[in-house]
This record gives C-alpha cells, structure tokens and sequence, in this order.
C-alpha cells in the first residue's frame, strides 16, 4: 500500500515537472502555506481568547476568583500531560531555537505534530493565564506546515527551507495581521542571507495568510491615534532606547538564570507546581501578567495611565503618582520573571509578545515620569510604541522586524524615525554585550548554528568527526605476526595501519611501506611483529574535537591523515583531510543553495 502510494506521488511529481517550473510550483506551494498558516492562526488565537472568555466572564462561581492563583498551574500542567500522553515518538519543544536547530541540522525537518500540538499546548498555557506569548508557537506552526508540505512533496533542501520561511512569514501575518513584519521576520531570523527570488514567495505566503485570518479572527490588536513627533523629543527617545538597551541584556541573563534553576529540577510535575504556584502569586498580585498582556498596552494607548495599577489590590492608591510608577517599575520585572517562569515550569509561548509589553512599559513609565518632572510633556503613545519596537529589536536581535511590526499594527508609520532611532540604538546595546539572541546563543555555543559572518567556522561546526572516521584501515594488535596478516594490509589498499593492545587502547601506526621493506629481509619476516616496527603517531585526535580543532593539528603536523581516539584511548579510526574536505564542499554547496 505503501509502496503503491509512493510511486503514486513520484509520477505526480514527474507530471509536474513536465508542466510547471519549479518556481511557479513554489509560489503556488507558498499561497497553500499561507492558507494553512492563516488558519492555524486564527485558530490558535480564537481558542486562547475562548478560553480567557470562559474563565474571566462566562463561567459563573462565588468562588471562582480564588482559583485564579491556580489557573496558571492548571494550564501548565494540562500543557505537559498533553506532551507526555500525546507525543510519545517525538520531541516536543517550544520557542524559536528547535526551529533554528532543524535548519541547520535536520534539513529543514519539522515534525509534523508542531503543526496542531503547538496551537494546542499554547493555547492552553496562556488562556490558562501563563504569562508568554503566541508569536513563537504560530511560527513554528506555520514553518511545520511548509516542511511538511515539501518533504510530502519531494522537494529539494533549498525548497523546503523557502516553505519553512514561507510558513514563519504567514505566522507572523496571520498573527498580527502585519504581512511586511512576516516578511522582514522570516528574512532576518531563517534566511541570513536574503536574495530578491525569496521574496515573491514569502510576500504571497504572508499576504495570503493575513488575509485569511482576517477573515475568520477580526479583533484589531492595536488602534492608535497618534499626531506625529517633535524633533525636541529625540534625546528622549536616544534616553529611552539607551534604557530599553540596558533592560534587555538584563533579560538575556535572566532567561539562561531562570532555565538553569528549573534544569536542576528533575521530575516534570515537580517543575509545574513550583512555577504554577509562583506564577500564579505573581498575578494575583499584578494582574498585568495574566496571559499575553496587551489589554494592558491598549488601555494605556488610550490614555487610561492607571491601567497597571487598577485591577490590581493596590488600585487605592492609584491616585498617588509615585506609587503607580513605582508599581510600573516592579511589574516590568516581574513580567521578565513570570515569562520565563512560565515556560521554565513546562509551559508553551515564547518571548516575543512579552517583550512587546516590557518595551511598552517602558516607553510607557518613562514619558510617565518626564511630564510628572516638568522637563518636558511627551506624547506618552509614541513612547510606548517606539519601547515596543525597540525591546523586540535588541532582545531578538531583530531590529527591522520591530520597526515594521509596531509600524504596522499600530498604524504608526508616522513614527518611523523615532522607531528607527529606538531599535537601533538598544539592538546595538544588546549586541555589544550579547553576541547572540537568546534564540540562537543555545546554538552558538554547540556550533549548530548557520551564519553568513564566518562561512568556513559555520560549515566545520555542521560536520561532526563521528561521520568522518573511517573505520575501513587495518588494525593489528602489539603481538601479531606481520606474515599472517599480511593479506589483510595489501587488500586494505592503505598506506597506515593502527596497532593496538589486547584492550583496544592505540599504541601508533605503523606504514605499509616500511611493511613492505622489512618483509622483503628474508632472515626476519616470519617472527616480525607489529610491536618491531610501529611508531608512534605524530598527533592524535579526540573524538570529542570539533573539526577547526582537527585541522588546525593536522597543519601543525602537516599530517594528511590522523588517528582518532577516545577519551580512554581506545582506537576509533582515521581522520583523513579528503574526507573533511569532500563533506566540507558539499555542505558549502548546500548552504549556498538554502541562502539562494
């Protein structure tokens, strides 16, 4: 049957070929994915507004408002028994990195179950009130849609690597109704290396997939009222992105912290009651938290500046100004711990809507507290929109995708400058300390990551020794008569053999030709030994060495060829600068073929 359906698909695949030019194909494959990802995210936003509905306002209890401590946990839990009983064969992860990760390493393989389980656990895990947002899991979404849909259809690397941009474009569309934030997303997050034949399909895709979210999901996000900038405002604008610069590094910190605390917490249940519990005291006390959080920047886009404070059990005091800035000040923090609280503990989002409401308010507390001074009165709306712009920027490392998509979903095309201004100011902060996002640090560390900065590190740190070993050269043991095993090295066809003890730890080489020479004095080649005519090896590898570290021994020693070892010294094969260089040429292709 299987086969059947197969060699089915080949022959649609070769009508296909016959008929369209892999092009069109790809820009037709780009409008379904945009279809699909326009659903998923209309669904994924449909479901989680649902399910605050029913907990906020339709479901009817006396009692009800003391379970919102328990809320959080309740959705955390629901997410990691979802996992645990649901995707038993394969790995389930959330943020932006597994899907950097598949990039690199997998081919552009996204399981296919991404493309429901993520809208599910999401949905669960904010409605529920986690405090994350539902940009990351719509993008992987989405992107599992268009990997999924290549590799179904036998595409190419190159292909299927456009389709998960495709895919991560219409997420990002569909999701904030913004088609050129989803463009510029794809472009500066997947595709390092942009080229102008990549952008027809993750226009369309992205075009496509804001359309058909609108038209099943209509809530606008954002509506802002704004009357422009004054130019006396810059410095201020320069002071806030300085600030919003300074504050994501801290949250770069904070994140590897606050994963590192729950990676020492080994029972998964154990990590859901720990951060349920702590998550769910932290919005009983500031409310702002609950869920993805942008009610709060809506309220304040209007004017309402005591929104923060309002619905929480400190609104008495919302008429004391030095209080509300205080209380401002302390929730921006604690979002940064409740999001990776949230996530740490099993939960599913990611950081980008999080980081929209810490850079909102920012923006938001600091014009606050200038016009309270009397130095200045700044339009406290354009300050918000601009700390959002600039917070998404340095802590993604995405300043084009702020700017457009704050332009975008609030309308305010009008603040491009101040935008621009912001964003790169707090990106370069941020990338002066961190060198990489909290997305692809993970990555760098393991050299999995691709980059166009240094093409030859990045291709080396993609090939792994293990690949490159080749197990095919003779072995001898200390002990064993060159006579008798001389049939073994001629047909071996190589010019080294590894010796080594009865243990298996390597003991040298020895070389085929001094074999040959010594074989040829009559008065000694039937008791010669291994142990008569090996030599030590002039450099050896571990086989835990990443392949910058091979080469560079290899030309210290001008050695073509090397022995690798174990830790324990035990012998695992040759390492040969052919076979690095062979692997190291096809990868280069491939990767030119991806940025193509």
């Amino acid at each position: 049957m299987y086969i059947h359906f197969v060699n089915y698909l080949d022959q649609i695949n070769q009508f296909r070929k016959s008929k369209i030019s892999n092009r069109n194909f790809l820009v037709i494959l780009a409008i379904v994915v945009g279809i699909l990802a326009g659903l998923a995210a209309a669904a994924l936003k449909t479901l989680t507004h649902h399910i605050e509905e029913f907990l906020q306002s339709d479901w009817q209890w006396k009692y009800k408002y003391y379970l919102y401590l328990l809320f959080p946990m309740i959705g955390i839990f629901l997410t990691v028994v979802y996992v645990k009983y649901f995707i038993r064969k394969s790995k389930f992860e959330t943020g932006l990195t597994p899907l950097l990760y598949a990039i690199s390493k997998k081919s552009s393989r996204v399981e296919p179950h991404n493309i429901y389980s993520q809208i599910i656990t999401a949905a669960v895990t904010v409605g529920f009130g986690g405090s994350t947002g539902l940009e990351a899991p719509i993008v992987t979404s989405g992107s599992a849609i268009g990997s999924n849909l290549g590799r179904f259809l036998g595409l190419s690397y190159r292909e299927i690597t456009m389709l998960v941009a495709c895919g991560a474009a219409a997420g990002i569309a569909g999701a904030f109704n913004s088609p050129i934030a989803g463009i510029v997303f794809a472009i500066e997050i997947l595709l390092p290396e942009f080229t102008i034949p990549a952008f027809i399909p993750l226009l369309l895709s992205a075009a496509t997939a804001a359309v058909v979210a609108r038209l099943f999901y209509t809530q606008q996000l954002f509506f802002l009222v704004t009357e422009g900038w004054q130019v006396n405002a810059l410095v201020y604008y320069v002071i806030l992105a300085v600030l919003i610069g300074l504050f994501s590094i801290y949250f770069t910190k904070a994140n590897y912290a606050v994963k590192g605390l729950f990676y020492k917490i080994q029972h998964p249940y154990t990590k859901v009651v720990a951060g349920g519990l702590m998550l769910g005291a932290l919005v009983f006390l500031f409310p702002t938290l609950y869920g993805e959080g942008y009610i709060t920047i809506k309220s304040l886009l209007k004017g309402d500046y005591l929104a923060v404070i309002n619905n929480s059990i400190f609104s008495d005091f919302n008429t004391v100004p030095a209080l509300v800035v205080l209380f401002t000040l302390v929730t921006i923090f604690i979002k940064s711990i409740a999001t990776l609280v949230t996530l740490g503990a099993g939960g599913n989002g990611g950081t980008f809507a999080p980081s929209l409401i810490m850079g909102g308010l920012i923006g938001f507390i600091f014009a606050y507290m200038v016009n309270l001074s009397g130095f200045a009165q700044l339009n406290v709306s354009n300050f918000i929109v601009a700390g959002m712009a600039a917070a998404l920027g340095a802590i993604m490392h995405a300043p084009l995708t702020g700017i457009f998509l704050i332009a975008e979903i609030t309308g305010g095309y009008i603040l491009m400058v101040p935008l621009m201004i912001t964003t790169a100011i707090s990106y370069a902060i941020n990338r002066s300390a961190q060198k990489h996002s909290i997305y692809t640090k993970a990555l760098a560390d393991k050299g999995e990551l691709l980059s166009h900065e240094d093409k030859d590190t990045t291709v080396l740190n993609q090939m792994k020794l293990k690949y490159l070993t080749e197990k095919n050269y003779p072995v001898l043991e200390m002990s064993d008569l060159i006579s008798v095993r001389m049939n073994d090295i001629v047909q071996s066809h190589k010019n080294i053999c590894a010796v080594t003890d009865e243990a298996g730890d390597f003991k040298g080489i020895v070389y085929v030709e001094e074999v040959f020479n010594e074989m040829m004095k009559s008065e000694q080649k039937e008791t010669l030994t291994a142990a008569h005519i090996v030599h030590p090896a002039p450099r050896t590898i571990n086989e835990s060495d990443d392949l910058k570290v091979v080469l560079e021994k290899m030309e210290q020693e001008n050695a073509w060829t090397l022995p690798v070892i174990s830790p324990q010294n035990q012998y695992r094969g040759f390492v040969s600068k052919t076979a690095i260089f062979n692997k190291y040429r096809a990868l280069l292709m491939r990767q030119n073929d991806y940025m193509g």
